[in-house]
This record gives structure tokens, sequence and C-alpha cells, in this order.
């Protein structure tokens, strides 16, 4: 994107405020048609794999394999009526599923996909990450308090216990990588780790901030605020269409968004596994493989978040949901002293 927007800043007739614009309006396409591309093929993965986890065929119906299955359930949503509440917070029950996926969109931009394509490219771009992370669970609370049902106000309060459990640890496992890297910039982490991944450095760290993530995608075993077999569906019970379809959305885009930094912090992001990148060796010094490198960096970074994805997915398929109070346990018993001596080793060895 640097490089189209110095192509676009050297006509001469075009203003440079309208070659910024152009150049952040084709990042955004870019970024949004890529988010909803993946979350419909993220949803498949996710029943395919949990039907193949749990011995059952998945979706198999609709076009070739069932490929089609989230592409009509995704219309049937789409056609599906917005229902208006009676008693509800009408302003803040419509705009919660607004802002929260709006709030994820953000977090897409953030990630360095490859050396050259940074849609925002900030020194502080991990402290903006989390700026900008607490934002769905804040309109997550918001949708299940404006809905005036016991069951979404139960789940939206369970949220924020469970915020509050899991955001110290990740505050301390963040930190860790910080004092290792001695940087806040997300594609510096990643160029950090060019010789070496930093899971091999701060193992503890990544298993703390793994396991934080799930709490923070309010995956199984944490999904507190979403219990179906105790209050139905949590926040969202009141849901329905577009407004549903948006927090839906909003999830699936988290976890692949959430994947994508597990993989930049811990597991050197776009860079190549073995060091040297394919199109270098095939292509030579053609000038051709100076562009295919951005490609095979966009690719890496996607294969090593499908990784991290489908382990997510097993966790789901494995492991049962913790009550509310073991959950709280965990977090306040183990997770955060363990992520508090971790950073001290990482203090006490880097200084």
């Amino acid at each position: 994107m640097n490089y189209l927007l110095c192509t676009l800043m050297e006509i001469p007739w075009l203003p440079k405020i309208l070659a910024v614009i152009i150049t952040s309006g084709i990042a955004f396409c870019i970024i949004i048609s890529l988010l909803v591309l993946t979350v419909i093929a993220l949803v498949l993965i996710e029943r395919k794999l949990l039907g193949f986890f749990t011995q059952r065929k998945g979706p198999n119906r609709v076009g070739l394999w069932g490929v089609l299955q989230t592409t009509a359930d995704a219309i049937k949503l789409l056609c599906k009526e917005n229902i208006e509440l009676k008693h509800a917070d009408k302003i803040l029950f419509t705009l919660a599923p607004i802002m929260a996926f709006a709030s994820v969109i953000v977090l897409w931009c953030l990630i360095p996909y490859n050396s050259e394509f940074h849609l925002i490219n900030s020194s502080v771009g991990i402290l903006l990450y989390f700026f900008f992370a607490s934002f769905p669970m804040i309109f997550h609370f918001l949708a299940g308090y404006s809905s005036n049902n016991k069951y979404s106000i139960l789940g939206a309060y369970r949220g924020l216990a469970l915020t509050a459990s899991y955001s110290v640890s990740i505050i301390f496992s963040v930190l860790s990588i910080i004092l290792i890297t001695g940087t806040m910039d997300l594609d510096k982490i990643v160029l950090y780790q060019s010789h070496k991944w930093i899971i091999f450095s701060n193992v503890l760290g990544f298993i703390v901030f793994f396991i934080t993530s799930l709490a923070k995608l309010n995956r199984c075993p944490f999904d507190l605020s979403e219990a179906e077999s105790e209050i139905i569906c949590g926040y969202h019970t009141e849901y329905s269409g577009m407004r549903f379809a948006m927090f839906f959305l909003g999830e699936y885009a988290e976890l692949f968004v959430m994947s994508m930094l597990i993989v930049v912090l811990f597991f050197g992001g776009y860079l190549s596994p073995f060091g040297g990148y394919i199109s270098n060796t095939f292509m030579g010094n053609c000038p051709i493989s100076s562009y295919l490198i951005y490609f095979e960096q966009t690719i890496w970074l996607f294969i090593k978040t499908l990784i991290v994805i489908f382990s997510i997915i097993w966790i789901r398929a494995t492991l049962p949901r913790l009550t509310q109070f073991s959950t709280l346990n965990l977090f306040w018993k183990y997770i955060i002293p363990v992520s508090m001596i971790n950073l001290i080793i990482i203090f006490l060895v880097r200084f």
C-alpha cells in the first residue's frame, strides 16, 4: 500500500489528500472482502471439523459436500425480520451489534499481512489492538442490558465478570513480549522473530495468552455469556435477522484476527518458517519475484493462523464448558499468578 500511495502522490494533477483517500479506500475494501469471505469459509470449516470430531457428517446437503451451506445461512439471515422489542432501549439495542462489528473491522486493519501491506501501521500497534479489542465486550454488555430480558442481562454480566478475570493475565503476557522485543509495533515484533520465534523463549507466556484468548473470544470452555443450556443464548437472545448476523459475523471475524495476532506475537507472523522464500528459490532474480514474496508472506500468515484455529476448534469439540465459579477460580487463582511469575522471569533474564 505504501508503494501505491507513493505512485499516486507522484501524479501531478492528483491532490495528495485524494491520493491518501483512494489508497485507504482500496485497502478498506480489501479488508472487508477478505473478512466476509474468511468468515463464510471459517464457519463451514468449523462445522465440518466439529462433525469429524463428533463422528457426524456435518453440512452435506447444500452444494457439493455442503460448501454452500454457510452462504445459504447468510441469505436466510438477510431475509429474516428484525423483531422490534416493546420494552427495549431501541437506540442501544440497534447500535450494539453495529458498533461491535465495526470495532472488529479495526482489529483487522492493525494486523501486518506482509512486509508491505499495513492499513494502520503504528508504533504502538499492540496497544491499539487491545484498546479496540475491548469494545466488542462493552457492546455485548449494552446489547444484553438494552434487551430488557433477564437471560440477556445474565449473559451480559457474566461476560463482564469473565473480562475482569482474563484482562489482567493477558496484559502481563503482552508485557512479557514487549520486554523481549523492546517494541509495541506489531511489524517490528514480526521482524524480531526472523531468527527465532518468540514462543521458544516465552513458552509460559504463550500458554497464558492462548488460554486467555479463548476466554476473550468467548469460546469453549469459557463461553459463559452464551451458555445455551443455562441462559438460552445470553446477551443476543432477543436479536434476530441482520442484527444477530452482525454479532455472528463479528464473533468469527474476531476468532480469525485473534488467531492472526497469536501468530504475529509468537510464531513469526508472515515470515517463512524455513528462513528463505519459495518465490526467491524458483524465480531467482526475476523482477516479478519481489511482488510474489508479498503474496507468499500472506499465505504463510494464513497457514499458521488456520493451524491455531484448528486447535481452538479441537478444544471446543473436546472440553466441556466450565461453570462460572470454576472459570473465575481458574483465572484468579492460577492463570494470573502464573502470568505474573512469567513476567518477572522474563524481566530478570532480560535485564
